[in-house]
């Protein structure tokens, strides 16, 4: 924990930043501000202004924490890799940014459509640098497709994130092209699609992977 002190210390106040962002922005603010947004990026969920300056960086510096906490305790740390650990490091102070700059856009009079712009931007940039850095992460117990069959084999971890970095990617770009070009429109279900494929598709082709595995020792 000594090493990355500086690292948590800095990426914490970040995460934090928002806060102060709205109280520089308070009395301009609403009593209450959209916090949720349906598929038509129109808002159907609303807060105290207080909880939405103050609780919601507040929670999203706790998630960091505990994720950063999660990934130094882990037994096999040092097999996910100085990138992808820099990419956990800074992606919730990054998402806190991101979406409360965006929260407080929207409560200030600003377009919602650039909720759905933002986000679709945003996921498709974090499907893709994780893709990225995928094939680079060996195994471990925090960070990856951690199902029974990728924690059961070294081969079958390897050979479902190589796979998987394929498709984040190919899906990332999606999400960009989402965000871009389909705002507002019937397609406005695509991300939910996207996500599902993205989060089972791996699984299905680690399973398929093992059944292999099973039938090949079988037949010796």
């Amino acid at each position: 924990m000594k090493k990355y002190k500086n690292t948590i210390v800095l990426s914490t106040i970040i995460c934090l930043i928002p806060i102060l962002m709205g109280i520089f922005l308070w009395n301009k603010l609403p009593d209450s501000i959209a916090t949720h947004f349906n598929n038509y990026n129109q808002p159907d969920g609303w807060s105290s202004k207080g909880f939405a300056v103050f609780g919601l960086p507040t929670l999203l510096t706790i998630i960091h924490l505990v994720l950063i906490f999660m990934v130094l305790h882990d037994p096999k740390k040092k097999n996910v890799g100085n990138k992808m650990l820099s990419v956990i490091f800074w992606l919730i102070p990054i998402l806190s940014l991101f979406i409360m700059s965006l929260t407080y856009a929207v409560a200030l009079g600003h377009s919602s459509n650039i909720i759905g712009l933002g986000v679709n931007l945003l996921i498709g940039v974090i499907f893709v640098v994780i893709g990225n850095y995928f094939p680079k992460t060996k195994q471990n117990y925090t960070v990856g497709i951690k199902i029974p069959w990728t924690l059961n084999s070294e081969e079958n971890w390897n050979k479902t994130h190589r796979f998987a970095s394929k498709l984040w990617i190919a899906g990332g770009l999606l999400f960009i092209f989402n965000g871009i070009f389909l705002i507002d429109t019937k397609f406005s279900y695509l991300p939910i699609v996207f996500c599902l494929i993205l989060v089972l598709a791996p699984m299905v082709y680690s399973f398929i992977l093992y059944k292999r595995e099973v039938k090949n020792k079988e037949e010796l």
